[in-house]
């Protein structure tokens, strides 16, 4: 053999290496690309993203003429390496062809272009399917055949080719956002993150629990009445008789200040201009009920238990907060529950939920069990405390200011300590 042609085949030989990994490397990188972000690009007419997209709505096609490729460059290259070992070392050069070819097929022909592809899965398979596309056109004929022997050969082991649909589940969807990194700012993180929390929440989990309900006792004097309106913070109240169980209404307070001004203010007023009550079955989860409060133009409502007994209230602030956080940042105004002292800490109903105390203090707190921090310490202690008892709950230092009716009636809480627990 001539030193030219020698030099030809060396040529080839480089070449198909090269094919080889074209071909390694745009398998790897059409598997590799994100979907989603892809879907996104196409939405916006890009035209190497629409391109990828529709080589990947038939993945069995493209995959059939990758491996065609790839698998032919590969048999080729070592049939003329062979052919070139054995011109310059005689029949040894078969062995030593077959070891040398092997490590360099799969260095520069799989490996190497294959972990560049999974690194950069946009940039590799976007100019590679320049080629890829005209390669199944003209290629497709031996493409169809190996497809359809491929499902045969699949049909006849019982196995379907219905690809499964790509859906993320809200777990998956959780671990999307907390791996979007400085993509998605920390605040919309944990109003995604609150979106998706909402379907493990029920409403009486944020509920304001029934003995703290502000209402109006119609039996109550005129005089009474107008002292507690006058003084009210809420903009919505309920009207009742005697007890809540026995509830009339709601009434805005935007409505009696008109029957203040015209000087109308009566109970048979306040009576007339009551509204319909709302009523929230208990155990309804939070995603649920705030659909609810769209579709039916809500946002007050009572939860009842299966007997119909009212157990709690709920307002369409209260979800909101579960998503975009507390619209206020000091604890004392967050909630009449917490009550700030002279030295920065804090007194606080033991009635309050845990959701609420872990959310407005930024506590850690289990949310599994009891729903109100009386029921916590109760759990936690095994007993019921005397007052002046101090411990750490889940590192916090609390110490029971007052017990009556054997409940914790009210804490006292320590912010700036905090004790991280030994596991």
């Amino acid at each position: 053999m001539s030193h030219f042609t020698l030099s030809i085949l060396l040529g080839l030989l480089v070449f198909l290496i090269l094919c080889s990994a074209f071909f390694s490397a745009s398998e790897t990188s059409m598997m590799a690309i994100n979907r989603y972000r892809l879907r996104h690009l196409a939405a916006k007419k890009h035209k190497a993203a629409l391109r990828v997209s529709q080589l990947l709505e038939r993945p069995d096609r493209l995959i059939g003429v990758i491996l065609l490729g790839n698998n032919f460059v590969n048999i080729l290259a070592s049939s003329i390496g062979t052919v070139i070992f054995v011109e310059l070392m005689g029949d040894a050069g078969i062995a030593v062809a077959a070891t040398v070819l092997t490590v360099v097929i799969l260095i520069f022909g799989e490996v190497t272009p294959k972990t560049i592809a999974a690194l950069y899965p946009e940039k590799i398979a976007f100019p590679t399917s320049l080629l890829i596309r005209p390669l199944l056109t003209l290629l497709y004929p031996l493409v169809w055949l190996l497809n359809t022997s491929s499902n045969a050969l699949i049909g006849f082991l019982g196995i379907s080719h219905q690809r499964d649909a790509q859906h993320l589940n809200a777990d998956e969807l959780r671990a999307v956002v907390h791996e979007s990194g400085g993509l998605i700012s920390s605040n919309h993180q944990k109003m995604l993150l609150g979106i998706l929390d909402l379907e493990n929440v029920s409403v009486e989990d944020i509920m304001v629990p029934r003995h703290e309900i502000v209402g109006i006792d119609i039996e109550s004097s005129l005089e009474t009445i107008t002292e507690q309106l006058a003084n009210c913070q809420h903009t919505r109240l309920l009207l009742y008789r005697e007890s809540i169980d026995n509830v009339l209404g709601m009434i805005h307070t935007r409505k009696i200040l008109r029957l203040f001004n015209n000087q109308e203010l009566s109970k048979e007023s306040l009576s007339h201009s009551v509204k319909e009550l709302y009523f929230i079955p208990e155990g309804t989860p939070l995603n649920t009920q705030l659909l609810n409060f769209q579709r039916h133009k809500q946002r007050i409502g009572l939860v009842v238990n299966e007997y119909g007994d009212i157990q709690g209230l709920v307002t369409l602030e209260d979800i909101l907060e579960e998503i975009v956080g507390e619209f206020t940042t000091t604890p004392d105004a967050l909630s009449p529950n917490f009550h700030l002292q002279p030295d920065g800490n804090f007194l606080i109903d033991g009635s309050i939920t845990v959701r609420e105390l872990a959310r407005v203090m930024k506590w850690n707190l289990p949310t599994e069990g009891p729903r109100t921090l009386n029921g916590l310490i109760l759990e936690y202690l095994e007993m019921i405390p005397e007052t002046g008892t101090s411990f750490l709950l889940e590192g916090h230092p609390i110490e029971i200011v007052h017990v009556a009716n054997n409940a914790v009636k009210m804490v006292k809480i320590f912010p700036h300590y905090h004790k991280v627990k030994s596991k």
